[in-house]
């Protein structure tokens, strides 16, 4: 029997992270925790990339010329906060965001993941973005690490 498993050591990965500048007060929390994960489990400076974009809906755009371009990430970490209002726009962005992420990882072949928060409410957003229920940004990019590694293997 064969089985493979990933790590957690980022040493050798490029790793992109693509952030929503909307809603920035989680998604700088986010941003940070992602960085955070990312240093901790040896991803090299010069092996990270931050890209902004306006909101969570230009995410797949960003992550789909990063997998195009010439310095192609091991991994895609998607960042940003989507909070439910009065009408159903929050449910079509995030329907349409996580379609889209999980089939530019498809196509790609590399790990796309999807560290937006889908919240109710503003505390879910909070609980999500560092307090709490931990931090969403950092458990996104432990994820793609382990995700990058064992697609290393199976290669």
């Amino acid at each position: 029997m064969q089985e493979f498993a990933g790590n957690l050591s980022g040493q050798g990965l490029r790793l992109a992270i693509v952030v929503s500048r909307f809603n920035a007060l989680f998604t700088e929390p986010l941003l940070q925790g992602a960085l955070d994960a990312a240093r901790r489990h040896g991803v090299g400076e010069d092996a990270l990339t931050v890209v902004r974009v306006p909101g969570a809906n230009e995410i797949p755009l960003a992550v789909s010329a990063l997998l195009k371009g010439p310095a192609r990430p091991d991994a895609v970490v998607a960042l940003g906060a989507v909070i439910d209002g009065a009408t159903d726009h929050a449910m079509l962005i995030n329907t349409a965001l996580a379609r889209a992420l999980s089939q530019l990882g498809l196509d790609g072949g590399v790990p796309v993941l999807n560290g937006v928060i889908a919240a109710h409410t503003l505390d879910q957003a909070i609980e999500r973005a560092g307090s709490k229920a931990g931090n969403k940004g950092f458990d996104t990019v432990c994820a793609a690490i382990e995700t990058a590694n064992v697609l290393r293997q199976l290669r």
